[in-house]
């Protein structure tokens, strides 16, 4: 049965490569590849921006770290994520709209300099390599597991990476956007069918619920200890440093309207946060079900998956292993292709400035092919949790980027000084703390990162202070002429 199983899951990753290329035709600039031609609904960008942060961590992650943990283990995701997502939809997606950006990093150039543009854009290349990795490591997990072992993790890393490489590829954001809102149907109906399933093989909501509470799965502790500093510490990284990513950014800024953009954004992260108790609840089941899958696998990631392969019927199977790739592919497509873009615009771009629109197109195709090499050799080599993989994610844009970004949008006196003692700082602090704290020199009861934001912040206060004020900047030519088209 495994086999048939296996081949309906080819099959359906057979379509999802159709479905992109598809969409790609429509493909003729490379605006159109990186963000649409700013052409998508409502709909489209809703479900953008829910299906791709609806990854592997927030399905198999999330889920094995709440059986382990209870609720403390999900303040950072999906609470810190999904307020990160209405923060920047409420606060920041208009302003940034406004600017007829292609990247991030061009608004770093714009209101600061072309060196806080090319090492914040670094910084949020890097901050790539965890997020996508888990959703790389993801796919390798399950085709390990449809196949009974006989395609490994390693081997199956290399072919989910391979699929995702394909679409995104050729189709760009128009790509990401159809096969994106195609898996987010499949999703929601797929993992609401087998929770259903779950349910009443649990007994029922009530049952599940007070076994949790008896088990003390949602007590959390608010005492002024390590814990606590590691909760809030926790839940800033995800909340905070995940809003100077360009994946946030690019879903906004392909919305055919500011309200859109606003809205698909805020809408979008608020739906992302229920619906993400969803497989939390599923996994939970399990330990009504058949306590004895909890206490053998050696992996709490697997415990969904094997629930459903062992006490569910071929259909579910099916249907949740559809739901699962769906799940996977919308959150590494869209991921492979934000920090792809970033290098080309804000790191390559920098260095050959008469770059023509087709040579751009070229170059971060290439691009995309040299980062999903990097992110699957991360993948097959790093021991992480999918869940640690994405938490430490946004380290280094929560101690360089968050600053810099929110003063250059909301305070006219951040200064060129202020962008780099903010970023200079910030880096050296997080570094300095990582290295400390891992020796056991510096105690673990305040997270690195932390320290970077107070380094960063300080950082620009300084600046603010005794550097020279900024002039009036305007923008560049060809700047201008893209904020005077029609969007």
């Amino acid at each position: 049965m495994s086999v048939t199983l296996l081949q309906f899951v080819i099959a359906y990753l057979v379509i999802s490569i159709v479905i992109g290329l598809v969409a790609s035709m429509k493909v003729r600039s490379a605006r159109d590849y990186v963000n649409a031609g700013r052409n998508l609904p409502f709909s489209v960008v809703f479900a953008m921006v829910f299906a791709t942060w609806f990854g592997a961590e927030t399905v198999l992650g999330n889920s094995g770290t709440f059986l382990k943990e209870g609720a403390t283990g999900l303040i950072s995701d999906p609470l810190g994520a999904g307020v990160c997502l209405m923060l920047f939809g409420l606060i920041f997606a208009r302003p940034l709209y406004r600017m007829n950006l292609i990247t991030l990093g061009d608004f770093f150039r714009w209101r600061y300099n072309r060196g806080t543009e090319l090492v914040l854009s670094i910084c949020i290349v890097v901050s790539y390599l965890g997020w996508v990795g888990a959703q790389i490591a993801a796919l390798g997990l399950v085709f390990d597991l449809l196949s009974g072992g006989v395609i490994d993790q390693s081997t199956g890393i290399i072919i989910g990476a391979s699929v995702v490489l394909l679409y995104t590829l050729v189709g760009g954001m128009w790509s990401v956007a159809v096969t994106t809102f195609v898996q987010m149907i499949v999703i929601i109906l797929g993992l609401l069918y087998i929770t259903w399933i779950a349910n009443d093989m649990a007994g029922g909501l009530t049952p599940v619920m007070a076994h949790a509470r008896d088990a003390g799965k949602f007590e959390i502790s608010f005492s002024l200890s390590r814990e606590t500093f590691g909760w809030i510490a926790a839940f800033c990284t995800m909340a905070l440093g995940s809003i100077p990513q360009q994946d946030v950014f690019q879903r906004a800024n392909s919305s055919k309207t500011e309200r859109t953009a606003v809205w698909g954004t805020a809408l979008g992260g608020a739906f992302y946060v229920l619906f993400a108790f969803v497989p939390i609840y599923l996994a939970y089941t399990t330990l009504l079900i058949d306590p004895a899958i909890v206490e053998t696998v050696d992996d709490t990631q697997k415990i969904m998956p094997v629930l459903v392969m062992t006490h569910m019927s071929f259909t579910s199977q099916v249907i949740f292993f559809g739901a699962l790739l769906s799940v996977i592919m919308s959150t590494a497509s869209g991921t492979l292709l934000a920090p792809s873009v970033t290098f080309s615009e804000n790191v390559l771009r920098g260095f050959y400035p008469k770059m023509n629109d087709k040579q751009f197109l070229w170059i971060t195709r290439v691009t995309v092919v040299v980062f999903t090499l990097i992110v699957t050799l991360y993948a097959l080599s790093s021991n992480a949790t999918i869940h640690q993989m994405v938490v430490n994610a946004y380290r280094i844009t929560l101690a360089a980027a968050l600053v810099p970004l929110v003063a250059g949008i909301f305070w006219k006196r951040a200064n060129n000084l202020g962008a780099a003692l903010s970023v200079g700082l910030g880096l050296a602090f997080w570094l300095i703390a990582e290295i400390l704290t891992y020796h056991g020199i510096l105690p673990d009861i305040v997270e690195p990162q932390i320290y970077g934001f107070l380094a960063s912040l300080t950082g620009m206060i300084v600046g603010v202070i005794f550097g020279a004020p900024m002039p009036q900047k305007m923008r560049s030519d060809t700047d201008e002429q893209q904020a005077k088209q029609p969007v």
